[in-house]
């Protein structure tokens, strides 16, 4: 007799995904932040960057630019506030991308552990885009690795940024910082001292 368990065929590989949104690269961008990839989009709160309800990246810049973690977010449609979002993306330079182009969730799941970037986004060529940028930060481990890996230079302890010399010439700083997913175990009011500080060194605040 045969042996079904001997004639299974292989799990097919995840599929790939690309990347729904484009570079956000507001006029006279100081700085670059870069996370990894956004979550499926039945997990979505607006259909922009750093779109999940549960992701403390908006309540992080509301704390710092408007003294209040809902600032960007309206409890009563549980939506993003996204006009007041690109304003104020705009008004201080900040530009956003994330690591990974194309990817595979190994996991099927939103998690950095079982993501595999199969493209990275293509770090010089958005800097070259924004000739006003003199920092890029990371929202997380996996994004400094993709980030040190593109530069060839060492993975940054979080909040200790090194300087890198662009093929342009430019000295750009690069900055890990904590991560905004709440499986990060850090209060979004220390999360925003980090970034605060990072923005306030790279004249953003």
């Amino acid at each position: 007799m045969t042996n079904n368990n001997d004639t299974q065929a292989p799990h097919a590989p995840a599929p790939i995904e690309t990347h729904p949104w484009q570079p956000w690269m507001p006029p006279g961008a100081k700085v670059l932040i870069m996370g990894t990839f956004p979550p499926g989009s039945h997990r979505w709160a607006m259909d922009f960057y750093y779109p999940n309800r549960t992701n403390d990246f908006w309540r992080v810049m509301g704390i710092i630019y408007e003294g209040s973690a809902d600032a960007f977010y309206d409890r009563t449609s549980r939506q993003y506030r996204l006009d007041d979002i690109k304003r104020m993306l705009t008004q201080h330079g900040i530009a956003l991308s994330d690591t990974g182009r194309r990817i595979r969730r190994l996991k099927g799941n939103a998690s950095d552990k079982f993501l595999e970037i199969v493209e990275p986004a293509p770090l010089l060529q958005l800097l070259a885009e924004m000739p006003d940028c003199r920092a890029v930060a990371t929202t997380g481990e996996k994004a400094a690795q993709v980030v040190a890996q593109l530069t060839g230079t060492p993975l940054p302890a979080i909040g200790q940024p090194i300087d890198w010399t662009a093929p342009d010439g430019r000295t750009i700083r690069l900055w890990r910082l904590p991560s905004t997913s709440r499986a990060y175990p850090l209060a979004p009011e220390k999360k925003a001292e980090a970034y605060k500080a990072f923005l306030k060194d790279s004249g953003c605040c």
